[in-house]
């Protein structure tokens, strides 16, 4: 039997994403979408990238909802142990825990079908502000924001916004000099880092696009005439 192509194994993936997503099993097709992206960014297959974005993004931001809608923040005092139990809701990482313990909380939940948000503030500042942190391998995106009104109780809105905040910082920081295929690797590890930012979803499809349209003009480049040496 003959081996299946990338792009037909790409293609199946994307298959099974949708009808995860039809069933509304968000967890499901957060994983296989993030499974074919790697694929396809793998294939530099920047096309099918692009197209995959969208039902990612739509299963990560049903995720986050479902996290939203259960109306609690909670403030850990330690980081979660391993064999804790996780309930559905919004965390915020605080001093002396760090952006390591988030992100540990986040993978955590996701494994188990756990709807969170995670947010890690770190301490604050001398001008009153935190910093607020996200970390993946080889990534740490961080800016200052307002503290909410209350401390020791902030509520959803400052919560939601500290975490759209982070994901448009993650955008707008970006080198601009950067070429479209190093601003699209680094755009895909800043969405590992913050996986709830839209934005991020938003900017990253636009520069596979951009790394299609890129390749494909270079494809149709005609080859440039070696230049002859005068004796």
């Amino acid at each position: 039997m003959p081996a299946v192509s990338r792009p037909k194994q790409i293609d199946v993936l994307m298959e099974k994403a949708s009808k995860a997503l039809t069933k509304t099993d968000y967890f499901e097709a957060e994983e296989i979408a993030a499974r074919a992206l790697g694929m396809a960014r793998d294939a530099r297959d920047f096309e099918r990238m692009a197209r995959i974005i969208l039902p990612l993004q739509e299963a990560r931001r049903q995720r986050t909802l479902q996290a939203l809608d259960a109306g609690t923040i909670t403030l850990p005092d330690a980081p979660v142990a391993e064999d804790a139990v996780i309930e559905p809701g919004c965390y915020l990482i605080q001093p002396p825990q760090v952006g390591a313990d988030a992100r540990r909380l986040r993978l955590r939940a996701i494994q188990r079908r756990i709807p969170v948000a995670v947010v890690c503030r770190e301490p604050l500042t001398q001008i009153r502000l935190y910093p607020i942190v996200a970390i993946a391998p080889g990534v740490t995106v961080r800016t200052k924001i307002d503290p909410p009104a209350d401390p020791e109780a902030p509520d959803l809105e400052w919560f939601v916004g500290a975490m759209n905040e982070l994901g448009e910082f993650a955008v707008e920081s970006l080198d601009q000099a950067l070429t479209t295929i190093r601003r699209l690797d680094a755009l895909l590890g800043r969405l590992e880092a913050i996986p709830e930012s839209e934005k991020l979803h938003q900017a990253l499809e636009e520069t596979c696009r951009l790394a299609a349209s890129e390749e494909q003009a270079d494809g149709e480049a005609p080859p440039r005439t070696p230049r002859r040496t005068r004796r």
